[in-house]
């Protein structure tokens, strides 16, 4: 039985590290991969470990957590350090160490282990984790679909009832080739004729993320979403006269990197489910007092259809841009 090991930060993983490791698992018989990561980098090194346990469920996916100098320089014994802890965290002692990276080479004489190269010119998968952490958007498509939630742009299209969210959703991931999320709540309430007697919040919270971290996956750097889990408690608070605190602790810290307002300055039409015929402006003010206390990026749309819709993709161009 042969043995391996693939020594990474993996920050983020990308194409370059699947073709490693899938090469290694190619070469041997059992293969560990060791996710070595600091507390101060700046993507968490359970999330990193957690991308690779899903991208390898069949291999040996090792989290080494000890705060290990990075170079020779900054430690004179910089190689002991790290013998002593991968012998510690590995389950049988490699008889190849494979790497993308000349370190293989004295990594593996530590370990009295092999060193077999990979792509180490990157040639074969041009693209490094420097690179994707300094343009993610530009190197989109070498990150894996698990990862692409990390970095997706979500834009959220956020406003009262009946001022084309939906429309506006769809029309917008159509001009941007990706994806649109829709609101979960409508599916629940379409079936039940629009009453909301007994009706769990909680729910709509929970189906609305659940909804936009599925589809994140499939995103094409950006993803819209036809209202957000905030627009839940500008509803609750409106129609039960409160919010529940429930609902908020169910949001936590959840994000978007541009919220689209919609104003209610277009004809009313009424469906089962739309539920202030009158009350558009006071529902539009109770928004924009939502997105203002969150400290959200916002930009208001209003007018006709094409000027909401020239105005929206030129506020999702910049939002690129950045």
């Amino acid at each position: 039985m042969t043995t391996g090991m693939v020594l990474g930060k993996f920050l983020p993983p990308h194409a370059g590290h699947v073709y490693l490791c899938e090469f290694a698992r190619n070469w041997v018989d059992n293969l560990s991969i060791v996710v070595g990561t600091l507390a101060a980098e700046p993507i968490p090194g359970s999330l990193r470990h957690r991308w690779m346990r899903e991208l390898f469920p069949f291999d040996e996916v090792i989290h080494l957590t000890d705060e290990l100098p990075q170079d020779p320089s900054e430690h004179p014994d910089f190689w002991n350090l790290w013998q002593e802890s991968l012998r510690r965290v590995l389950p049988y002692p490699p008889d190849i160490v494979f790497a993308s990276e000349p370190y293989g080479q004295p990594l593996a004489e530590i370990l009295g282990a092999r060193f077999v190269p990979v792509d180490l010119p990157r040639a074969t998968v041009p693209v490094s984790g420097t690179a994707i952490r300094a343009d993610p958007m530009g190197h989109w498509d070498y990150l894996p679909r698990c990862v692409r939630p990390h970095y997706v742009k979500r834009v959220s299209i956020f406003g009262p009832e009946s001022t084309g969210k939906t429309t506006l959703a769809r029309t917008l991931a159509d001009t941007f080739e990706t994806v649109w999320a829709p609101e979960w709540a409508r599916t629940v309430l379409e079936r039940r004729a629009g009453s909301l007697d007994g009706v769990d919040w909680t729910e709509f919270v929970h189906g609305q993320i659940a909804t936009e971290e599925a589809l994140a996956r499939t995103a094409n750097r950006l993803m819209f979403c036809d209202t957000d889990p905030l627009l839940t408690t500008v509803w609750a608070d409106e129609l039960l006269g409160e919010c529940p605190p429930e609902l908020f602790s169910a949001i936590g810290t959840r994000t978007y990197d541009l919220t689209l307002l919609t104003e209610p300055d277009v004809p009313w039409v009424a469906n089962p489910v739309r539920y202030l015929p009158e009350g558009g402006a006071r529902f539009a003010a109770r928004c924009r007092a939502a997105v203002t206390a969150a400290g959200r990026s916002t930009v208001v749309l209003s007018g006709d259809w094409d000027t909401r819709l020239t105005t929206a993709v030129e506020a999702v161009e910049q939002l690129l841009e950045q």
